[in-house]
């Protein structure tokens, strides 16, 4: 029989667990986080999840086929910058352009405050100080011709300079190396003589792309993060193997899927945002079982708010990331993300003497005032506890007591300085973040041609689900889906146990019409020679493998580039006809009018292929979700819980409402608000006006149409 497949998520207040067996049966647990030590957490967050199957520690691992980890140790490491003294090599004369950045200084239209006073904005701390930067003599011209030979002398001078300054980690990245790597292959080879345990960071096998920028800041950044990360991943890959797991660790990744840790190891980088992008993953995975096509995900922990968009089954996508002001080359899924959390920390604000909530939060520790740990700034958490959406006393089903009275003064302390009261401020607190939540949901949906009401949205995060009713609301969309009913609150962990296997390669390569199809197909060979060879050292059996090509093109003159699919095609079999070939200019008009309004291609232009990409998937075993058979309209009287006292902020006043276990909710149930669901990890607020049903396969739906039946 079929082990376990295990996806483990760190957030920052709690890491999750979740354990998919071979018949569908889903088993979950939630553990807090532990920084600075984030791998105890980890392991806890596994243990519980062995003792919720009857399983011991030892004997879960053991079982488990395969176990998928997010982590955010790289991600903490640029935050806190605890990264490594990284040495940058350098083509001679392009040794200031990581300092010189773009112009915009990396100020993106999510921070408003900063594009309005833009002067007054500053440069980020270098992540790479000039003392640590060389340059050295070699050139490759835009053909990938060797115009200067590289200088092995001056190279090795320059590496030995660098580590006796002390530095830990190499960044390299030469000009034009993307179209002949030999030369940064050769300065890593210097450096492994030199000096054969340091880190070292190419951007040709990293992100060999043009945009010298763009490029080396992802160098640089992969080079930062990437001793503490490889050191973090080493360690618990060693750990998992004592305590008796067998195959190989597995990391989730940003571009939607995972990899080994061996290439997580070589290139962090991939694992930013890869928690969030796993809640994506989840929610394609669901959404191809129920047949939903577009979906909005949503997720709310405890401190961030995190959007992505599915549209046709296919994540949105970007190729450009930014993290501290830096922007880099990165393939991942679109993500957007705001501070806006259960740990976001509500203050007044002293000039105006108006509520401000977030982006700052409380975080894991101390949390929320509720959490009894120290902090006295009221959080969202503290809000909804004031309000009666959560139970102070089944708080993750129990295992946390929370102490509603400190919630109170802390809310009051607030209510004090607006002048107001207790419950107008607590659901204040409520909609202020809520109306942020529809805000950033609006940025990725409408503003990029798509409307909200043709998607289904998906609500996950410990605090998502009391919050979704009110944002989805907002934004119009016919229903939303609290996904796998317990499952919600630990959905990124699940997300990461069906991840498949992802590796992305690219390849530049501008192609101008008319298009020769032997040039083309030339270098999707190229991509899928590399696929195989990748899948092949992965241990990846040919009947598992699947290969999705793309391609990037824009009009001649243009800079902005527009992703365009390309007719399937199997790995043995990539040559394309003529008829396809010609299919694909009207495949990008389309695109780009979608994305650029009705009438704005130009079709008497000449167009360029620029960046031609495969997504090579290694699809495992196929997991059947436990589907009823009947669905039953009618509620137990076991289901009804209690009734407690709940300030609903529409109707302003206090209302005795219907608790409900989510546990004993059956498929087909119907229950109309106002009525709060809870289940072990989260909480499910119905606002009067709205009604909830749950599905076959245990999903609860949000129906914004309450007196229908």
């Amino acid at each position: 029989m079929a082990g376990f497949q295990v996806g483990v998520d760190i957030g920052g207040t709690f890491t999750d667990c979740v354990a998919i067996d071979a018949k569908g049966n889903l088993y979950a647990r939630k553990s807090p986080s532990t920084p600075p030590n984030f791998s105890e957490g980890m392991l806890n967050a596994l243990a519980l999840t062995g003792e919720a199957i009857g399983l011991a520690f030892e004997s879960f691992c053991s079982q488990i086929d395969v176990l998928t980890h997010g982590t955010t140790v790289g991600t903490n490491a640029l935050i806190q910058r605890r990264g490594a003294k990284v040495g940058l090599i350098t083509t001679k004369g392009h040794e200031d352009a990581i300092h010189i950045m773009r112009g915009s200084r990396g100020v993106t239209s999510r921070n408003l405050n900063q594009v309005v006073h833009f002067p007054e904005s500053q440069k980020p701390d270098p992540i790479v100080p000039k003392k640590w930067i060389r340059g050295i003599s070699e050139r490759i011209d835009c053909m990938g011709q060797v115009v200067v030979p590289l200088n092995e002398a001056e190279t090795r001078k320059a590496i030995q300079e660098l580590l006796d300054a002390g530095v830990e980690a190499f960044a390299v990245c030469l000009l034009w190396s993307f179209k002949a790597p030999e030369h940064e292959h050769a300065v890593a080879r210097i450096i492994r003589e030199l000096s054969p345990n340091t880190f070292i960071s190419c951007s040709v096998d990293l992100v060999p792309k043009w945009g010298e920028y763009e490029r080396m800041t992802a160098t640089a950044l992969n080079a930062y993060i990437g001793p503490v990360t490889s050191r973090y991943l080493r360690q618990l890959d060693a750990k998992l193997k004592q305590a008796g797991y067998k195959r190989p660790l597995q990391i989730t990744q940003c571009g939607g899927g995972s990899i080994s840790v061996e290439r997580a190891i070589e290139a962090p980088l991939l694992t930013l945002d890869s928690g969030p992008v796993s809640g994506v993953t989840g929610s394609q995975f669901l959404g191809q079982i129920l047949k939903i096509p577009n979906i909005i995900t949503t997720d709310m922990g405890g401190t961030s708010f995190d959007v992505g968009v599915i549209h046709g089954g296919v994540p949105s996508f970007s190729f450009m990331a930014n993290v501290a002001q830096y922007e880099y080359f990165i393939p991942k899924v679109d993500i957007q993300a705001i501070g806006s959390g259960g740990g976001s920390l509500a203050k007044v604000d002293p000039a105006t003497r108006t509520l401000r909530v977030g982006p700052d939060s409380a975080g894991a520790d101390p949390g929320p005032v509720c959490y009894g740990k120290g902090n006295t700034t009221p959080t969202v958490t503290d809000a909804d506890l004031v309000l009666g959406y959560i139970d102070p006393n089944n708080f993750l089903g129990g295992r946390v007591r929370l102490d509603r009275e400190k919630a109170v003064q802390a809310v009051s302390r607030v209510a004090e300085g607006l002048g107001i009261s207790l419950m107008e401020t607590a659901a204040g607190i409520a909609k202020i973040a809520e109306y942020k939540m529809a805000d950033i949901i609006r940025k990725t949906t409408v503003e990029k041609g798509l409307d909200p009401r043709d998607f289904t949205l998906f609500a996950f995060g410990g605090a998502g689900p009391v919050h979704a009713g009110v944002f989805a609301r907002e934004l119009g969309v016919a229903r939303v889906l609290i996904p796998l009913n317990r499952i919600a609150s630990t959905w990124c962990a699940l997300g990461a146990a069906t991840a498949n296997i992802l590796h992305i390669h690219e390849k530049v390569d501008i192609l101008g019409s008319p298009f020769m199809l032997e040039n083309l197909n030339a270098t999707l060979r190229e991509l899928s020679k590399r696929a195989i060879k990748q899948f092949d050292h992965d241990g990846i059996p040919a009947r598992g493998r699947e290969f999705t090509f793309s391609v990037d093109m824009r009009h001649r003159g243009q800079i902005n580039e527009v992703e365009v699919s390309l007719p399937s095609a199997r790995a043995a079999d990539l040559t394309l006809s003529e008829k396809q070939l010609r299919a694909i200019p009207e495949q990008f008009y389309e695109r780009y009018e979608a994305i650029y309004g009705k009438g704005s291609s130009y079709s008497e232009s000449r167009l360029e292929m620029v960046t031609f990409r495969l997504r090579a998937r290694g699809v495992g075993r196929t997991i059947a979700l436990p589907k009823a058979s009947r669905l039953t309209k009618a509620v137990k009287k076991a289901a009804l819980t209690s009734h407690r006292k709940i300030y609903w902020a529409d109707h302003r006043k206090t209302v005795s409402t219907p608790i409900f276990d989510g546990a004993k909710l059956l498929a087909g149930n119907l229950i109309s608000g106002p009525a709060v669901v809870e289940t072990t990890d989260t909480t499910i607020v119905v606002h009067p006006e709205q009604r909830l049903t749950v599905d076959a396969y245990g999903n609860f739906e949000l129906h914004f149409d309450a007196n229908r039946g």
